[in-house]
C-alpha cells in the first residue's frame, strides 16, 4: 500500500472525474500543530475511515502528510502536490525537500510505527504542520534568582515573553505527543506538560547567563542568546524524545522582586553621586525643597526655617564635612602666609635704639631728635663674679642681673 504522485493536469483536468474521493486537511492556522485530513465524497455511500482505492490526497506547502491503516503509519509525504492512493503498491514516502538528516529520522521513525498493509481496515489521512508555531506565552509564577557581579548580589527577577517551536520529526511527534483520538489539535491543547519543562530550563539557562556574567539589565535584549541556551537545555527531551525544538524566545518584560529594585536603585544613586555635578545639583534641589516645605509648614513659616536650619546642619554636616576641611585647612595655610610677608616687610629694629624719656621718641643716636634730651646712661650692676655689667646677663659668667 502506498501512494503515487499525481499530474495536475489529470486531478483539474477531465480525468478529475474518475476520482471518488478527495482528501483535503481540515483548517489549519498558525496555532495548529496537528489536523486529520477530510475526505470529499462524489457519489457518498462509502464506509466511514475507510480510502477507497485510486483517490486522490491533496498536500500543500509546509505540510506534512502521512496515512495510517489500522492506527499503523503505511506512508507519508512532504511533497506538495496531488497524490494517488494505491493499496496494490509499495509504500513511496515521498520526502520533498526536506534534509538528509530528517529524512534518515523519518525513516527510522517509520521503521519503529509504520508497516506495510495489504487490506484496509480503517485508513485515515493526518497533516502535520510544518511552519513556526509562534506566540506562545511564557511567564514565570515564582521569580528567578540571578546572582549579578556588577552589584555583587542574589537579585530576583520575573520574565513574561512568547517563545515559538518548530516541529523538526513529524513522524515521532505524531507518535510522542498527539492524542490518538485527536483530529484537530493546537499547540495550547497539549502546551500545559511543556510550558512546564519550558519555564524549568528557562531558570536553568538564566541561571546559565548569570554565570557567564551578564548583567541583569541586559537579559531582556538577549533574546537570542537565551534561544540557544533554550536549544541546549532542551534539545535532548523535545528534539529525540518529541521531534520538536526551541526556535526562538522573545522576552516582552522584566520584573523585579520589591528587595531587588530598592538594592538596584540604592546602588544606582550611589554610583550617580560620585560625579560632582550630579551631587552639587542633587544637593540644590534638597536644599530648595527643603525651603519650599518649610515656607508651607503649619506651624509657622519662622519654625519651619528654624527646622531646616537644624537638618542642613545634621544631614547636610556629613556630605559639607570634607569640604569645610579643606577650606578651613586653606584659610590657614593662607594666615599664616601673611603673617610672614608681614613680618618680613617690618624693617628690624636697631642694635642701639633708646625710646627718650621725655617725649617717648625713639632714636639711636646721644640726644633725642624731638625734644633734645640726652641719652640716658646705661644702668651698671656688679655681679657675683665681680664684672660690671650694663645688661641683663653678666657677660662673664651668663648670671641674670638681680
Amino acid at each position: 500500500m502506498g501512494i503515487i504522485k499525481a499530474a495536475a493536469q489529470a486531478v483539474t483536468g477531465t480525468l478529475s472525474d474518475q476520482w471518488k474521493e478527495v482528501v483535503e486537511p481540515m483548517s489549519m492556522d498558525d496555532q495548529t500543530v496537528f489536523v486529520k485530513g477530510v475526505v470529499r465524497r462524489s457519489g457518498g455511500g462509502a464506509t466511514k475511515d475507510v480510502i477507497t482505492n485510486g483517490s486522490v490526497i491533496h498536500v500543500y506547502d509546509n505540510q506534512f502528510m502521512f496515512v495510517t491503516d489500522g492506527g499503523k503509519i503505511v506512508d507519508y509525504t512532504s511533497e506538495p502536490g496531488y497524490f494517488i492512493l494505491d493499496n496494490s503498491s509499495a509504500p513511496s514516502m515521498f520526502s520533498g525537500n526536506l534534509k538528509e538528516g530528517l529524512k534518515e529520522s523519518l525513516q527510522d521513525a517509520f521503521r519503529r510505527f509504520g508497516f506495510g498493509g495489504a487490506t484496509p481496515m480503517s485508513q485515515k489521512v493526518f497533516y502535520v504542520n510544518m511552519q513556526e508555531i509562534k506566540g506562545i506565552k511564557f511567564g514565570t509564577r515564582n521569580p528567578i534568582n540571578y546572582f549579578d557581579s556588577f552589584y555583587n548580589a542574589e537579585l530576583f527577577l520575573r520574565a513574561h515573553g512568547t517563545y515559538s517551536i518548530k516541529i523538526t520529526n513529524p513522524l515521532l511527534f505524531y507518535a510522542e505527543a498527539i492524542p490518538r483520538s485527536a483530529e484537530h489539535v493546537q499547540i495550547s491543547d497539549i502546551n500545559t506538560q511543556y510550558l512546564d519543562e519550558f519555564l524549568q530550563a528557562l531558570q536553568t539557562s538564566i541561571n546559565q547567563m548569570s554565570a557567564d556574567g551578564v548583567r541583569i539589565s541586559f537579559v531582556a535584549s538577549k533574546g537570542r542568546e537565551l534561544s540557544k541556551y533554550m536549544a541546549d537545555t532542551l534539545d535532548e527531551e523535545w528534539k529525540q524524545q518529541r521531534g520538536m525544538e526551541i526556535q526562538s524566545v522573545a522576552i516582552a518584560s522584566i520584573s523585579y522582586d520589591e528587595t531587588s529594585q530598592k538594592l538596584i536603585n540604592m546602588r544606582n544613586q550611589g554610583a550617580m553621586m560620585q560625579d560632582p555635578t550630579i551631587r552639587e545639583g542633587y544637593v540644590q534641589s534638597a536644599v530648595a525643597q527643603g525651603l519650599e516645605s518649610a515656607g508651607a509648614n503649619a506651624n509657622g513659616a519662622a519654625a519651619g526655617y528654624m527646622g531646616v536650619g537644624l537638618g542642613m546642619q545634621a544631614a547636610g554636616g556629613m556630605m559639607a564635612a570634607a569640604s569645610a576641611t579643606n577650606a578651613q585647612q586653606m584659610q590657614a595655610q593662607a594666615q599664616a602666609q601673611a603673617a610672614q610677608q608681614a613680618q618680613a616687610a617690618q624693617p628690624a629694629p636697631a642694635a642701639d635704639a633708646w625710646t627718650c624719656p621725655q617725649c617717648g621718641t625713639a632714636s639711636t643716636g646721644k640726644f633725642c631728635p624731638e625734644c633734645g634730651t640726652a641719652r640716658p646712661a646705661a644702668a651698671k650692676w656688679i655681679c657675683s663674679c665681680g664684672t660690671e655689667n650694663t645688661g641683663k646677663f653678666c657677660s662673664e659668667c651668663g648670671k641674670p642681673r638681680p
